[in-house]
């Protein structure tokens, strides 16, 4: 019995001893009472904080992409740079007048050349298609009547005075030219624009006007669309305001705008199928054929 209790107590010695030694290396060395799933806690750390990374990274690279995306939506050199010549519809420019305390929008094309790229290569199929046969001159302009509309006076569009053509159209040109006119009004009194008409400057040509005008132009044609009573052209920096101004009408917003105004209604009827047009630069006009 003496024996057992010697042999318990040493043994509580020992384990004193023990708990001694573990307490001091403990202290030393800290990491040493880690649990044996510190290796796996810190592998994932490692991968939560990649995730984390790649989660930032991802996010940014799509900022990134939402901002070139709105760039190109929004910056209209951006759109017009990149746009092929083949395409006929451009991104409008946007632009805006003021009407008494509002602010009226101007949708615009971005590009007149290419909005309107119509050549006469193009417009020629559309003339010989719905004109007439090319009147020789004003004699035979005279007995051609029946086939032609007078176009020389109307509310919506002023005739300039004309050295190289006569004022006649077929009828299905002639209503294009009166709608043309009519919708341009309309858009100028949507957009609170005081009224002006557009000016035509020339309409059909009879094969002694195309003679002397190519003896003063080498540039004219001879397979001119004038011929066919089919075409007009409409001058995009000369308008003719439709009522004299006084104190109670708004002031004129100038002939940029009222050509950016004349540029959407165009492009409307131009996209509806119902005209070709050519943006000419050297005589400043709209060339339309209708279709």
């Amino acid at each position: 019995m003496i024996m057992n209790n010697k042999i318990r107590n040493r043994y509580l010695e020992t384990i004193g001893v023990l708990v001694i030694i573990f307490a001091l290396v403990r202290c030393v060395f800290p990491r040493v009472a880690d649990n044996h799933h510190g290796a796996d806690n810190q592998t994932a750390s490692i991968a939560d904080s990649t995730a984390i990374s790649s989660d930032s990274t991802i996010m940014e690279s799509t900022k990134v992409e939402s901002a070139q995306t709105e760039s190109v939506i929004t910056d209209n050199t951006i759109t017009e740079d990149v746009a092929d010549e083949s395409i006929t519809t451009v991104a409008p420019t946007v632009s805006y007048v003021k009407d008494g305390e509002k602010y009226r929008r101007i949708r615009s094309v971005s590009n007149y050349a290419k909005a309107f790229p119509d050549s006469n290569h193009v417009q020629i199929v559309a003339a010989t298609k719905w004109g007439v046969k090319p009147v020789k001159n004003r004699a035979d302009a005279e007995k051609r009547k029946n086939e032609l509309v007078y176009v020389g006076g109307s509310p919506s569009y002023k005739i300039a005075k004309l050295d190289a053509s006569i004022p006649y159209l077929v009828p299905h040109a002639a209503l294009l030219l009166d709608d043309i006119g009519r919708n341009f009004q309309d858009s100028l009194q949507v957009k609170g624009v005081p009224l002006h008409r557009i000016v035509v400057t020339s309409v059909l040509r009879t094969e002694d006007d195309v003679t002397k005008l190519r003896r003063s132009n080498k540039n004219a044609t001879e397979q001119s669309c004038h011929l066919y009573g089919t075409t007009f052209d409409i001058n995009y920096n000369l308008y003719s305001r439709a009522v004299e101004p006084n104190s109670n009408q708004r002031e004129d917003v100038g002939d940029v705008r009222l050509k950016q105004i004349l540029s959407e209604v165009l492009n409307d009827l131009r996209l509806q199928g119902r005209c070709y047009i050519k943006y000419e630069v050297k005589q400043p006009c709209f060339h339309i054929t209708v279709r």
